[in-house]
């Protein structure tokens, strides 16, 4: 039993760490994607602080802070997810050292 149990804690490791990096690289396009849109917000700033506040400029403010916000909620979301998943390696690392033990 125990090389059997060690076998499928190996597979689901393997699984969790796999969700890990694709988490990771998730969260890195959703930073890039904030930074970027971060930037068109300082630029629309930039640019009604030279031209004045039109109302499309302005509009397109509102609409660029609210996409930040969104994208800082998803990063958020996605950092509790890589949370959770590395908790998962930690306790099938226990579980593998457990049944390392028993044999």
């Amino acid at each position: 039993p125990a090389p059997a149990a060690a076998s499928s804690l190996l597979a689901r490791r393997l699984d969790l760490v796999a969700s890990v990096s694709a988490l990771t690289a998730e969260a890195l396009r959703l930073n890039q994607k904030r930074a970027g849109i971060e930037m068109d917000v300082l630029r629309l700033e930039l640019e009604i602080g030279r031209s004045g506040a039109s109302a499309q400029l302005v509009r397109d403010l509102h609409e660029a802070e609210g996409s930040a916000m969104a994208i800082m909620q998803a990063c958020a979301a996605c950092e509790d997810r890589i949370l959770a998943a590395e908790g998962d390696v930690e306790d099938v690392d226990r579980r593998l050292a457990a049944t390392a033990n028993e044999t």
